[in-house]
């Protein structure tokens, strides 16, 4: 291109930015006027003063509306993974539910239910994938 191009198309781009910020809150005057705003209760037809109308049922057209499939039935756990999900949750419920009511818990049940959440918590923690499914899988479904 040559420069006195660059120059025209610049000057034609600073015009445009001027009208711009001159005009800038300037509300833009339409050709045709707005529609006539009615004020006031809106009268019913003669017609209608003597008895009242029908009122209409519209009936749904279901040809053109969508109805999604039956979703599929929930995951179940394996029994082995819903015991260790049990451990790691349900013994913290249980030992907050003992101090807030004052219940004194045998130590032996207090082992049971450390011994529980941390063996829950490890097999976890063992039983994860040590690799993503995808190489570039970050683990997001849609």
């Amino acid at each position: 291109m040559s420069a006195g191009g660059d120059d025209e198309r610049r000057t034609r781009e600073d015009a445009a930015w001027r009208d711009i910020v001159d005009n800038y809150g300037d509300r833009p005057e339409l050709d045709e006027p707005p529609a006539a705003v009615v004020e006031g209760p809106i009268e019913r037809p003669t017609e209608w003063r003597d008895e009242e109308p029908e009122p209409r049922v519209v009936e749904p057209v279901d040809e053109e509306r969508f109805v999604p499939p039956p979703p599929p039935p929930l995951p179940r756990p394996a029994p082995r993974r819903a015991l260790a999900w049990a451990g790691v949750f349900g013994v913290p419920i249980v030992i907050l539910v003992s101090l807030v009511a004052s219940l004194d818990l045998p130590s032996l049940l207090d082992y049971l239910l450390l011994a529980w959440f941390v063996g829950g918590f490890l097999y976890l923690v063992a039983t994860m994938p040590r690799h993503p499914r995808e190489p570039w899988d970050d683990g997001s479904r849609i």
